[in-house]
């Protein structure tokens, strides 16, 4: 089998190749960034995927038989959504380029749970509510994958907060900063999101692409595990692992450096806490997973385990 998976040298990216390189696939990575295991740098090719004619020329040589889309500007930095061209030149560019594979079986395209703001509960596959230009540039995408549909089996996948070997910011910043002991609980408000363990997200990735997902009422699947993970408790197995007791302080407290921050960043500085974060840090977002759980309903990571994976993936990187 062949599989070309864009954006290989990211976080999702880099444990879906090692993944398929495992099981003795032939796999594509279309990056712009040199991939971060040694093995994986054999089947990679530097490419940008807003540039129409290179992606065609990498996919039609390659010869797919599934792809899986990842590639995607993800911070929340842009201004305007034509700072996230990756999120919508570049769906439409493979969409272009997956239509001229006619051994094609199926393409998988990444989108983000942040079509939709925290907390906020869908009522169905076309509802959005995005507050962020990263999230507006994902709702774009989705948009351009239902305007013209690929020829053979899809599907979208919303990835969740995923955590595990290989992350970056922000989520590698949660276990630094319980490892250096400056993580605390907020009051008692602590929140309960949806997150998902990424060797758990390389299953339910690859159990979405073997299996056919036909029904155009149901091709959204948001990647996470269940139940959702209420993160005072995670913390605090975290801590546990390393010896340490995660501290509490008081809300009013941290609300008070919440609104210092916003007057810092009124003037262009960066503060670690203010009021968007804290917000986010004590509201709730627990995703419906059903979609996702009938196709993939045994993910083979507990919590425990991967935070052990996790901590030791850490020590040795």
């Amino acid at each position: 089998m062949k599989v070309l998976v864009t954006g290989g040298s990211g976080f999702i990216g880099t444990n879906v190749v090692d993944y398929y390189l495992s099981k003795g696939w032939e796999v594509g990575n279309v990056d712009l960034n040199v991939p971060k295991h040694e093995k994986a740098k054999a089947c990679w090719v530097k490419c940008d995927i807003t540039d129409k004619e290179a992606l065609v020329a990498v996919v039609k040589d390659f010869q797919p038989d599934y792809i899986i889309h990842l590639a995607a500007r993800t911070d929340l930095d842009g201004k305007t959504v034509d700072d996230y061209q990756a999120n919508t030149v570049g769906v439409e560019n493979i969409l272009k380029a997956a239509a001229k594979i006619d051994r094609l079986k199926k393409i998988l395209i990444t989108s983000s749970m942040l079509v939709c703001h925290t907390g906020y509960q869908p009522q169905n596959q076309f509802d959005y509510a995005p507050t962020t230009r990263y999230g507006e540039s994902k709702v774009i995408t989705e948009r351009l994958v239902w305007q013209s549909p690929p020829t053979c089996d899809w599907a979208i996948l919303r990835p969740t907060s995923m955590w595990g070997p290989w992350f970056g910011v922000p989520y590698r910043n949660f276990f630094d900063m319980v490892k250096a002991g400056m993580y605390f609980h907020i009051g008692h408000r602590s929140c309960t999101k949806t997150y998902g363990y990424i060797e758990n997200a390389v299953y339910q990735i690859d159990q979405l692409l073997m299996n056919p997902t036909p029904d155009d009422n149901n091709k959204v699947f948001y990647l996470g595990d269940e139940p959702a993970i209420f993160i005072e408790e995670w913390a605090n197995q975290i801590a546990g692992e390393i010896g340490r007791k995660v501290p509490r302080v008081p809300y009013t407290l941290v609300r008070l450096a919440a609104l210092f921050g916003d007057l810092l960043g009124s003037v262009g500085i960066h503060f670690p806490m203010t009021s968007f974060r804290l917000k986010n840090m004590t509201t709730d977002n627990i995703i419906n997973l059903d979609n996702t759980m009938k196709i993939a309903p045994h993910p083979p990571v507990d919590r425990l385990k991967g935070i052990k994976r996790t901590l030791e993936w850490m020590s040795e990187n």
